[in-house]
This record gives structure tokens, C-alpha cells and sequence, in this order.
């Protein structure tokens, strides 16, 4: 599977991807991505074999895909993915790492949380999609706001980084403010 954007797209990650992926999440012991993506937990590194077994297990019991490469021309730049918070009700909450610092600050990741927004509305009968942050990680609020994702939670004081506490953000849009909003973005 691929969606196609202007700079980036998603696709299925194959099996050859596998050394690619593994070497941008685990190859280096406090990468410069992990500042920004939930660094209030431990980085835990594992073996490559063990991370070829949660790839395929966590693809092969969905019949949407729980996780897209982001490519920009050939070379994969990061990752989109989605869990599910309550699947009764279809609450779903996504993710988006770009790895690759010189991606970050460029419009890149705005454009690949759109084409995955976009495609989980299509692909499934969700009423609502969110997202949730922490307030260190302004990129990510921008990103979402500029996709007309709503601030609706803000947990203060929850996660500690450094020494220091910052808020979880939850912010999410509804099916009818994304058909609406299609119009602007």
C-alpha cells in the first residue's frame, strides 16, 4: 500500500525495511528523535530479531495497517501509527516519529499526519481521531493544530523530563470538522 503526498509518502513496510527501521529507532543508545517523543520514558533498546517479531505480530492482527513508513524520495524519514484506546467504541489515537532531524521544522511531518488522518477516516467508520503529546514538544501541538486537531485535554503536571514537570495534551477532530476542514488545508 502507498499514499502518495507532494514531498512524503506512506507506505506498507516490507520485510527488507526491517535493518532501515531498526537502525533509525535502536541504532544509536540517545537519539536525538527520542527528546521530543515521549522522553519521560526509558529509550529500551532491543535486539533486532525482537523487533522483527513485534513488527510482524502487531501487523499481522490488523486489517487496517497499525503503522506506515513515511518515505521522502526514497529514503524512509519516520513512521505513522495508530493504537487503539477503546476499539468498542472506535477510539483510536495515532502517532507520527519523523527520526531524521533534518525533516523536523520543514512542513514533512505536517504532511504525512495529513495523509494519515485522511486515510484512517477513509478506511474505517471512526467518529473521532486523536493524538496525545506532552507540552515540551511544541512541533507536535503546531503540527496538530494546523491540521485543526482541538486541544481537548490537558493533564497538568504529569510527566517530569529533566528535572522538570510539563503537561499531557490530548487534542483530536471529529469526522465533520475534518470533511470540513478539507476545504482549507
Amino acid at each position: 500500500m502507498r499514499i502518495g503526498g507532494q514531498r512524503v509518502s506512506l507506505r506498507s513496510i516490507q520485510e527488507n525495511d526491517f535493518p532501515s527501521l531498526w537502525e533509525l529507532m535502536y541504532g544509536e543508545d540517545n537519539p536525538e528523535w527520542k527528546r521530543w517523543d515521549a522522553p519521560y520514558y526509558p529509550h529500551a533498546r532491543v535486539d533486532f530479531g525482537t523487533f522483527q517479531d513485534q513488527i510482524y505480530q502487531r501487523l499481522a492482527r490488523a486489517t487496517v495497517p497499525p503503522m506506515l513508513l513515511i518515505e521522502c524520495g526514497d529514503q524512509i524519514i519516520g513512521v505513522v501509527t495508530y493504537y487503539w484506546e477503546d476499539p468498542a467504541s472506535w477510539w483510536l489515537e495515532l502517532g507520527i516519529v519523523i527520526y531524521r532531524p533534518p525533516f523536523w521544522n520543514g512542513g514533512f511531518g505536517t504532511e504525512a499526519l495529513y495523509l494519515w488522518i485522511d486515510y484512517l477516516f477513509q478506511a474505517m467508520p471512526l467518529v473521532r481521531v486523536g493524538l496525545t503529546t506532552w507540552s515540551g514538544n511544541g512541533r507536535m501541538i503546531r503540527c496538530a493544530e494546523k491540521l485543526v486537531m482541538q486541544m481537548e485535554g490537558r493533564i497538568r503536571k504529569v510527566r517530569r523530563y529533566n528535572e522538570d514537570w510539563y503537561d499531557s495534551i490530548r487534542m483530536g477532530i471529529l469526522r465533520e470538522e475534518w470533511d470540513r476542514a478539507q476545504q482549507h488545508l
